[in-house]
């Protein structure tokens, strides 16, 4: 299967809603159900203070993170997805929606939590590099990223291995694997930021200086 050579564009996405408002069944696939469920039972915390969604898509699964979350932020690139996630979450005030194209456009606020669920292989290599600059700038000390693909074919610019992979290995200098999971069709990683040096313990001396 022939792969995109670049980062898929908006208007990908907008003919994907145009011919389909629910193009990847999100809302009856069992697949997505399940992942779902599982993305959710990954999650560290019972409660996160502040929360991004990279690719909320129709907000299927931007609903039942609302409630694990004070404020949450939904991204999508596509104005067809998020009129639809918006109407999901109309009873969830603290959840709000924005019509973003990453990594060239990102959000100033900072989060504890950031969800890059089924997006990174949408992009190039040189975009997922700058994709964990954005995450870097972004993410709370102690702060979670939670990373899920589909691992099967796909004619995307990236495999979901390589574009998890990538995104690893280019923030490796504040992000530490803390959980790593494979179902059949999909993989899951979570991610904490390590925390600044300034914030580490001072290791005791092995040889304290004695009195004179």
């Amino acid at each position: 299967m022939s792969r995109h050579p670049a980062s898929l564009p908006p208007d990908y996405f907008d003919a994907r809603y145009a011919a389909d408002p629910d193009p990847w069944d999100f809302a009856t696939s069992a697949y997505e159900r399940d992942k779902y469920a599982a993305t959710l039972a990954a999650l560290p915390r019972a409660r996160y203070a502040t929360a991004l969604e990279v690719g909320c898509s129709i907000g299927v699964l931007t609903a039942a993170l609302g409630r694990r979350c004070d404020a949450l932020l939904g991204l999508d690139v596509a104005e067809a997805a998020l009129a639809q996630a918006r109407r999901r979450c109309a009873d969830q005030p603290h959840i709000r929606f924005a019509r973003t194209r990453i990594p060239d456009e990102w959000p100033e606020d900072r989060f504890d939590l950031i969800l890059l669920s089924e997006v990174i292989y949408y992009l190039d290599r040189a975009d997922v590099a700058r994709l964990a600059g954005r995450v870097r700038a972004s993410l709370a000390p102690g702060g979670d990223v939670v990373l899920v693909h589909w691992t099967g074919e796909t004619d995307y610019p990236l495999g979901g291995d390589e574009a998890a992979d990538l995104f690893i290995a280019e923030a490796r200098d504040i992000l530490e694997p803390v959980v790593a999971t494979r179902a059949d069709a999909y993989r899951l990683d979570l991610l904490r930021r390590r925390p600044a040096p300034a914030d580490r313990a001072d290791p005791p001396a092995t040889n304290p200086p004695q009195p004179r």
